[in-house]
């Protein structure tokens, strides 16, 4: 199973960076202001597909749609963003990704992030390590002096430059979609405080990735991990961190 979504995230940014390449995006606006690329939708339509084909397990798409209190019956389902970051897929700042994650028990248990330029693929299943093209992968920073923290191109806030401040963040790396999971568990960065909505497509993938490679992705309202298959698709404030850290708000 981990072997088919880590190729099945490969093949759809495959098809994504044929897009991104031709300059052709098909730019459309959602009901929600945010915007939608033919990329998006043909992704969309080879990973649910394939899941549905291979899988006898329900899939939620960021592009498709589900009701609601089926969605809430389900004990396990696949969660994916065909084209996650698609404000930088449209910027062309090479940031985004393909998020493909099984929620078990409303925790995410297995992930695949797959960054199609610069080919890299980070994916992870719970208690079995986390890795980046294959190679395995762990955060062992350990420069508590020089903090480094990712924030979001596109949705940083007040607040974050006020955590910033707050704990002395010797960096701040502007880092677009999923990317930032995958920055972490190389390593790269000490934190990512998230202080501005994102939906659970955005992270379930990551989120798994992060763990898995010595991480926490911690609820701010309770400072428990972050769980799925609320009632709504957004999720609250979270924190991407270390349990050797500790931060002030």
């Amino acid at each position: 199973m981990m072997e088919f979504i880590k190729n099945l995230a490969v093949v759809a940014g495959k098809e994504i960076l044929k897009v991104y390449d031709t300059g052709d995006l098909q730019v459309e606006t959602k009901v929600d202001n945010s915007p939608v690329t033919i990329a998006d939708k043909i992704a969309h339509e080879i990973i649910c597909e394939a899941l549905e084909k291979e899988y006898s397990i329900p899939v939620l798409s960021e592009e498709g749609v589900v009701d609601e209190q089926e969605r809430l019956s389900w004990d396990a389902f696949w969660l994916v963003d065909p084209l996650d970051g698609t404000k930088d897929f449209i910027k062309k700042t090479g940031m985004f990704t393909v998020n493909i994650a099984l929620i078990e028990n409303k925790r995410s248990t297995m992930g695949a992030v797959y960054a199609p330029v610069g080919e890299l693929l980070y994916s992870a299943e719970k208690d079995k390590g986390a890795y980046l093209n294959n190679q395995l992968i762990q955060n062992t920073r350990v420069n508590k002096d020089k903090l480094i923290s990712a924030n979001s191109v596109f949705h940083s806030t007040d607040k974050m430059d006020q955590f910033f401040s707050n704990n002395q963040i010797a960096e701040v790396r502007k880092i677009g979609s999923s990317l930032k999971f995958g920055r972490f568990a190389e390593g790269e960065i000490d934190v990512y405080p998230r202080l501005a909505p994102t939906c659970e497509w955005d992270t379930a993938a990551g989120q798994i990735v992060a763990e898995e490679a010595g991480g926490l992705v911690l609820n701010l309202e309770t400072m428990q991990p972050l769980t799925y298959q609320k009632q709504s698709l957004i999720n609250p404030h979270f924190i991407l961190t270390r349990s050797d850290l500790t931060w002030k708000f």
